[in-house]
C-alpha cells in the first residue's frame, strides 16, 4: 500500500516535469492506476477485517476522488496539448 500511494504522487511530480503534454498525460495514467491498486489493497484489508466498514467507505471515497481529480486534470492536459496544434 505505501509503495501504490507514493506511486500516486511520484508519477503526477514526473509527468509534471516532462516537456509534453503527452507524456505528462502518460504519467497520470500510471498514477490513475496506482489509485486503482490501492482501492484493491483497500478492499483487501477489509476482506480479511484489518479495517473497519466506515474505515473501508472513507478511503474508498478517497480514492475515486483522486480518481476524478485525475481524470479532470488528463482532460485538461488534453485540451492543452489539441490547442498547441
Amino acid at each position: 500500500m505505501i509503495r501504490a500511494v507514493r506511486s500516486i504522487t511520484n508519477n503526477i511530480a514526473e509527468g509534471y516535469g516532462r516537456f509534453h503534454y503527452q507524456e505528462n498525460i502518460q504519467f497520470c495514467r500510471q498514477s490513475r492506476g496506482s489509485v486503482y491498486e490501492l482501492i484493491d489493497d483497500v478492499i483487501i484489508c477489509s476482506d480479511n477485517s484489518y479495517i473497519d466498514h466506515n474505515k473501508f467507505i472513507d478511503l474508498k471515497s478517497q480514492c475515486e476522488k483522486v480518481v476524478k481529480l485525475l481524470n479532470g486534470y488528463i482532460n485538461f492536459l488534453k485540451k492543452q496539448k489539441e490547442n498547441e496544434n
